[in-house]
Order: structure tokens, then sequence, then C-alpha cells
């Protein structure tokens, strides 16, 4: 198992991740309840559409889902009422765990600013010969210290809850990011609006 002390060496698995799935894979699924931590929703509770996100923080399809379909899904259908929106944790690395640490240590109002911040500056930090500095050098710009980046970052409880988030969504048949369950139908790889458009709107209409 992983030692969280890896997380600040960056020694291992800083490849790219995440295969893609095909978009149209579509078979209902028993999800895991919320890992300790909780999930951080967007939208109302009531909303007649759920989608919660597997995703890593060093896989590029996730960036590339989070920099040209989420503004749009968010806008269209979050923002409107229609969905209720969660990301999950499911880091391919350690690097991966360390970014969803991060975005953890500072509450739940804080989550998405660094999911954000994280996904579109991936590639100035993920794919660098010097991750962590990267790392730590991006994430004072939202608010951390050196001090509180290292102390982040040896947080056992969140380093354990991130873990178990994963562990349990491989466990129901997760193998690859970004992965979606849009009331419990699966739904993988860096879908378009488009593609979500035609997986949201009959269930919208129902």
């Amino acid at each position: 198992m992983t030692n969280r002390r890896q997380l600040l060496t960056g020694a291992a698995g800083i490849a790219a991740a995440a295969l893609v799935g095909t978009p149209a894979a579509r078979a209902q699924t028993k999800l895991p309840d919320a890992g300790p931590l909780g999930d951080v929703w967007l939208g109302p509770a009531d909303a007649k559409v759920t989608i919660i996100e597997y995703a890593s923080m060093t896989c590029s399809h996730c960036a590339h889902f989070h920099e040209t379909t989420w503004p749009e899904l968010k806008k269209k259908y979050v923002d409107t009422g229609k969905v209720r929106f969660t990301l999950r944790e499911f880091p391919l690395d350690p690097l991966a765990t360390a970014g969803f640490m991060l975005a953890r240590c500072n509450g739940n109002d804080k989550y998405y600013p660094m999911t954000d911040l994280l996904f579109s500056q991936q590639k100035n930090w993920a794919f660098v010969d010097k991750p962590v500095d990267a790392l730590s050098a991006l994430v004072k710009q939202a608010g951390f210290s050196q001090e509180s980046f290292e102390a982040c970052l040896k947080r056992q409880d969140i380093y354990d809850a991130i873990t178990q988030v994963k562990d349990a969504g491989a466990k129901a048949g997760i193998d690859s990011t970004p992965t979606f369950f849009v009331n419990g139908q699966r739904v993988s790889g860096a879908v378009s609006i488009a593609e979500f458009d035609k997986v949201l709107e009959p269930l919208l209409a129902q």
C-alpha cells in the first residue's frame, strides 16, 4: 500500500493516467455510498437527475472534460436546478491523491475551486520534471503556504478517506476515468455536451 510519505517525494506514478471508455456503456450500477469525508454536491437536493463523476487529478481526459464540457454542463443543467452533481476521488497515482488531498484540506467550500485549478493547470504540474514542487507553487496561489502544503499531505485521515472512496469505486467496477453515473447509468469517457444532452434530456422529460 502506498505510504503517504511518497506524496511529498513524488517518487511514484506520474505517468499520464486514464484509459478512456466508450461514452455508450450504459449499465445500471449499484454505487457505493459517499466516503468518510462526504460528497460535495452542486445543484439542489431535489434535482430530477444526479451525476456522480469518478475522476483522477492527473487524468488528461478528465482535465479535457472539465475544460470543455463541464462549464456548459454546469450552466445548462446544474445552475438551472435540473441536475445535482458531485465529483468523487479516483486517483490513479500518488500525485493525483496529493491533488485531491489539497482539495479536501480546507473544507468543502474550497473543494471545487481547487479541483478546477488543478485540472485547468494540469500540464503545468502533473507532467513536469518536479511535479511536487510545481504543485506546491500552484496551490500557493490558492492560499497555501509551504508549511500548510506539507501539513496537508501528511494528513493520514484525509489520505485514508480518499483511498477508501477509490477502493469502493474499484469494487463497483470502475476501471477508467472519467466515469460518470447518471441516475445510476454508467457513462464513460470525456463525454461532450452533445453526448450528455442525449443522456440527460430523456431523463428530464420523464
